[in-house]
């Protein structure tokens, strides 16, 4: 064992797993074997990518069979992560980003304070399709760095599953060592994805709307304050366009402000926000729309909380469509569990 495993770095506030209580389909999961150093680490940060269906630690690609942890400093096996992922919650790109987030790529054999052939880095693939996504990925990297990447990238020739006390080591130790950033992970935070949406016809619109709902997203009107549903709702969630149901603010970042409609610090992606300049009843605003259905939604105002970014998001509810934590994975936006604090 190598003396450097012994060193005690303190993870004993791991970042949310934010698969927990997901349901994933075996049938519909992709298989990708990642070496960044120390599988421990490694294990625990793509655990926690939302999308990521079960990971486990392994020796790959050595001389021998069934290696021993004790025995990699000879065997030529790589300690490497399997992660079994779901496509279409992550795609194989936003995996290998990270990757690069977590490692020294242009560094031979050694990882934090590792060093060996077993923790050399590497991204072993089964699918030949998948080849053009990860050279594409080292292609952009390079960019980053004067020395070459060092990462190998070859077909996954086997993969012994590492002993039991390796799995989930992270989990079970959590003060264990580990020299992977976690911080990193703030990087999933998830985008709105515009083609999962689309914007219906004026006929259609009328029909599967109120006639509050459609005077305001269709026609820019307001509705009453204090005498609509969500102005002073406190119920962990999400809230989507109303017509196209694209997803705009979560409850986390809700507020009370007074002013009798709910108010938002900012939505869950700047992209998802149209703003407009607003001349109408001899006043200067900013209107808000949302992008996919350019429906009227409210106007922001520099009058929100300071510590949050100062803006105001003062929205119609008759503009959203409400969406309880509870439902949120049934309802197709799973993705957007992590942002509900």
């Amino acid at each position: 064992m190598n003396n450097n495993k012994q060193k005690n770095i303190e993870n004993s506030h791991l970042p949310k797993n934010l698969n927990t209580g997901v349901k994933y389909e075996k049938d519909k999961l992709h298989d990708i074997w990642f070496a960044g150093g120390c599988f421990w680490g490694v294990q625990a940060y793509f655990s926690r990518i939302y999308g990521v269906a079960e990971t486990t630690v392994g020796y790959a690609n050595g001389k021998t069979e069934n290696p021993s942890y004790h025995e990699l400093s000879n065997t030529g096996h790589a300690e490497t992560v399997h992660i079994s992922y779901d496509p279409d919650r992550v795609s194989l790109r936003t995996l290998l980003e990270h990757l690069f987030m977590i490692i020294d790529p242009t560094s031979i054999n050694r990882q934090g304070g590792d060093f060996g052939t077993q923790y050399r880095t590497g991204i072993y693939y089964s699918d030949e399709n998948d080849k053009q996504v990860i050279y594409s990925v080292i292609g952009e990297e390079q960019k980053k760095y004067k020395d070459p990447i060092a990462v190998e990238v070859i077909e996954l020739e086997h993969y012994y599953l590492a002993e039991d006390y390796h799995q989930d080591y992270l989990e079970n130790n959590p003060g264990g060592y580990c020299h992977v950033n976690f911080e990193t992970l703030k990087n999933t935070i998830p985008k709105v994805d515009s083609t999962n949406y689309n914007k219906l016809e004026q006929s259609e619109i009328k029909k599967i709307l109120s006639p509050m709902e459609f005077l305001v997203t269709q026609e820019s009107h307001t509705e009453p304050p204090f005498e609509n549903a969500y102005w002073e709702q406190n119920e962990q969630g999400i809230y989507v366009d109303v017509v196209t149901g694209e997803p705009l603010f979560v409850s986390s970042e809700k507020f009370d402000s007074g002013c009798g409609w709910p108010s938002f610090t900012r939505p869950i992606d700047n992209d998802v926000i149209m703003e407009k300049h607003d001349v109408s009843h001899g006043m200067l605003r900013t209107e808000v729309r949302s992008r996919v259905g350019d429906s009227h939604l409210g106007h922001v105002f520099n009058d929100g909380p300071k510590e949050k970014g100062g803006l105001r998001y003062c929205i119609n509810s008759a503009s959203l469509r409400f969406i309880p934590l509870d439902k949120m994975e049934e309802n197709g936006y799973g993705q957007f569990v992590c942002l509900i604090k």
